[in-house]
């Protein structure tokens, strides 16, 4: 291993909960305080703004929060920029947005997992509530945006579950919302990991068990939102970015491994038909899409809580959306990885735009090779295990076309594409109730387009050249009079 890598890796160890992680953030100027503000919108609104501002965006620490004591805090906005990801993930802190999917996939280039390590206490268990005192109330949870249905403990927290068939620890981001002092609603997206190991326990008549962490070194948020390959166990895959094992401790009620260094634990059972109803609640799609239902309750049997605890929570909104900020270039990087383990050959370059929620607009960048290798690329990505869940339109590009550029990728589309003979439409794909466009008693199947926006294999070297200034001039251009523009 290089040292920049072990180096990197150390200042990744470094960070063992949400407490360093505040300290390095307010180090590299992009930590705000609040003090006074109210749970009801007033803190989604702050963190809405924190997050749009130019040129630089903040994490936003809130304390004194109305009608809490002083010291029950909540963080958001942690992963909007650049240099928060960077110390987060042990990425270089100069790291560009250009540069970001090819230095993410070296990062997690051969990781080595690292299972967690149990330890018989940690921080998380300053505070011990079972019985009558397990009292959700009692944590300053926001209510985020102004039509949500209730106040969302759970967005920037992750669920975690184990599959009944094997030991597979999974750890989910989905989101919690408080019904009352003994009770959390939780929804999870049909397909996903922790949906699958619910209803496993459903179909067997058995109560789910489910520990959820509400606030935590971000690193485990962030990993906790990516499709990180079916089986592996995101403390496996956290401990490999960092180095070493995450310190867990065995949940004294369902035996799952619960990370020593949070902030706020619970524990508790879910089953089929204890139900509550859930949402709305904007989402990352820019909607209030998935309207509110009736979803299993999480019936809490312990609260585990540090001193003075901190909600670690997250805005999702109308785009752009912090959560969906380090997710474009990171599902990018296992979307290029998938292609090329499918054989897809030159790859150049894949994105995922933030317009689309890191999700409803993928454009990939090759070099073509065959005929075919534009529809084939777009296929898979559209249906691999990063690309599939609620996608919409796949775009397969040249690679003169910076795939980052949403110019550059409309240029391609307006100029590259015949609509009758580039554009291909799938469906019965897999969605979910989040998809604003599938009317309700319909969701569950979207459609995709995919576009072939490469030159048209047949004439490839027939078609126009492109009409700008050569990289030579260029060149020539600024070492002659880029002086005068300086």
């Amino acid at each position: 291993m290089e040292l920049a890598l072990k180096e990197l890796m150390e200042e990744t160890a470094a960070i063992k909960d949400l407490r360093d992680w505040i300290e390095k953030a307010e180090q590299i100027g992009e930590l705000k305080r609040v003090n006074g503000a109210h749970w009801d919108v007033e803190i989604g609104a702050i963190t809405d703004y924190a997050h749009r501002k130019q040129p630089v965006n903040y994490s936003v620490l809130f304390d004194k929060i109305k009608d809490y004591p002083p010291g029950f805090r909540v963080l958001s906005n942690p992963l909007g920029s650049l240099k928060r990801v960077a110390i987060t993930t042990g990425l270089p802190m100069d790291m560009t947005l250009q540069s970001s999917v090819p230095t993410w996939r070296q990062r997690t280039a051969n990781l080595q997992m690292i299972p967690p390590r149990f330890v018989k206490d940690g921080p998380v268990m300053e505070n011990v509530l079972t019985g009558d005192k397990v009292n959700m109330l009692m944590f300053p949870t926001p209510r985020w945006h102004e039509e949500d249905g209730g106040r969302y403990i759970g967005t920037g927290s992750v669920d975690i579950t184990r599959d009944p068939d094997s030991d597979w620890v999974n750890l989910g981001v989905y989101r919690c919302m408080v019904k009352d002092e003994k009770h959390i609603c939780f929804y999870i997206s049909p397909g996903k990991n922790g949906r699958i190991h619910r209803q496993k326990y459903f179909d067997r008549k058995k109560p789910c068990p489910v520990a959820v962490s509400f606030g935590h070194d971000p690193l485990v948020y962030m990993v906790g939102g990516l499709e990180v390959p079916n089986g592996v166990c995101e403390y496996d895959y956290i401990g490999g970015l960092k180095g070493e094992p995450v310190d867990v401790i065995r949940g004294p009620v369902t035996g799952l491994p619960i990370p020593a260094n949070a902030e706020i634990v619970i524990e508790g059972f879910a089953t089929e038909d204890y139900v509550g109803e859930e949402g709305p609640f904007g989402e990352w799609t820019g909607y209030y899409a998935s309207s509110h239902r009736l979803e299993p309750l999480i019936k809490v049997e312990a609260v585990y809580h540090r001193n003075d605890p901190i909600i670690l929570g997250t805005l999702v909104t109308k785009p752009p959306a912090e959560p969906l900020f380090y997710r474009t270039f990171m599902r990018a990087g296992l979307i290029q990885e998938e292609l090329e383990k499918a054989g897809i050959p030159d790859v150049t370059k894949v994105w995922c735009h933030e317009a689309g929620g890191s999700r409803l607009l993928v454009v990939v960048g090759i070099k073509q090779r065959y005929p075919g290798h534009a529809k084939q690329a777009a296929l898979v990505a559209s249906q691999c295990r990063a690309g599939a869940y609620l996608g919409r339109y796949v775009v397969v590009v040249d690679d003169d076309i910076d795939v980052t550029s949403l110019n550059d990728v409309m240029w391609a589309m307006c100029t590259r594409v015949d609509p009758v003979k580039d554009i291909d439409i799938l469906r019965r794909t897999w969605s979910g109730p989040l998809d604003p466009i599938i009317p309700v008693g319909e969701k569950g199947f979207n459609s995709r387009a995919i576009f072939d926006a490469t030159r048209p294999w047949e004439w490839k070297e027939q078609f126009p050249h492109v009409a700008e200034v050569s990289p030579e001039l260029h060149a020539m251009v600024d070492k002659k009079w880029g002086k005068l523009f300086e």
